[in-house]
């Protein structure tokens, strides 16, 4: 199974960026999506999450309204549109997969699969 993330980098204030996660390995339309981030001391947390069918997505509350995720079944592979980017969305940003069995939840440790993270920078 393998999760390569992609499409981080180093922007300013008031940008936007698109994460890209293609998944291989797994029957993609058997898993839930969701996107994570790490910043540096701190400890990962759940910032978006869509389900199996492209439907359904839920957000944490200091990214509503600024991202968006999204996935394209025939493709195997999620994303995560960020806009109006800010200093505190720095993070390592990591794609994850949840058996659709567990459809709700945002804790880390109850994801089956993980990315190797791609770091987003934001400069002021």
């Amino acid at each position: 199974v393998q999760l390569q993330a992609s499409g981080g980098g180093l922007v300013q204030s008031g940008d936007s960026l698109r994460l890209s996660c293609v998944v291989s390995g797994l029957p993609f339309v058997s898993y839930h999506t969701a996107w994570f981030r790490q910043a540096p001391g701190k400890e990962r947390e759940f910032v978006a999450i869509i389900n199996r069918y492209s439907a359904n997505p839920n957000y944490e509350d200091s990214v509503k309204g600024r991202f968006s995720i999204s996935r394209d079944n025939a493709k195997n592979t999620v994303y995560l549109q960020m806009n109006s980017l800010k200093p505190g969305d720095t993070a390592v940003y990591y794609c994850a997969a949840l058996f659709y069995a567990r459809w709700g939840t945002r804790g880390a440790a109850d994801y089956d699969y993980w990315g190797q993270g791609t770091l987003v920078t934001v400069s002021s």
